[in-house]
């Protein structure tokens, strides 16, 4: 009892950890969640089968896929370059010193400032191109929260 009940507790904080990690780039997010599931799976309190784990295992893959194809996808699609992409990840990392606002915001002014100063005499095509970026990293973290969700729902559910 103690050992499921040790499980479960281990299973749970991968899961919120990795929830977070939906939003939170320095936490691998829905792979650390899908490993709270296979922790839950090996607990005979949980209902979670075989069958789940290697369609959650599917779906983790494609979503962090996803994630990281999303955002170059966007910005390409916008006109722009590497130096967006790179301009986006800075300011998502220092977005996250300055709370939700900066998380939100980062990414956008982060990819603004890059493609600045890849091209620096085209603004309009700088903004276009981190509104895309942007857009991508949206998506990509809504895509990675709702995953997140449905597993912890998963595991709550399989408790019941």
């Amino acid at each position: 009892m103690h050992g499921d009940l040790i499980l479960l507790i281990l299973a749970g904080g991968a899961l919120l950890v990795g929830f977070l990690g939906s939003f939170l780039p320095v936490l691998p997010g829905i792979p650390l969640a899908w490993v709270g599931l296979l922790l839950a799976r090996f607990s005979a309190q949980s209902a979670l089968t075989t069958k789940t784990l290697v369609i959650c295992l599917i779906v983790t893959l494609f979503v962090t896929l996803l994630d990281n194809l999303a955002p170059i996808w966007f910005t390409k699609r916008a006109g722009g370059t590497k130096a967006g992409t790179r301009g986006a990840t800075v300011g998502m990392l220092v977005g996250l010193f300055i709370g939700p606002i900066g998380m939100i915001l980062g990414p956008f002014v982060g990819a603004y400032v890059g493609e600045l100063i890849h091209d620096w005499g085209n603004p309009q095509k700088a903004f276009n191109a981190a509104l895309a970026t942007f857009i991508g990293f949206l998506f990509g973290t809504g895509l990675k929260m709702l995953t997140g969700g449905v597993f912890i729902w998963l595991f709550i559910r399989s408790l019941l």
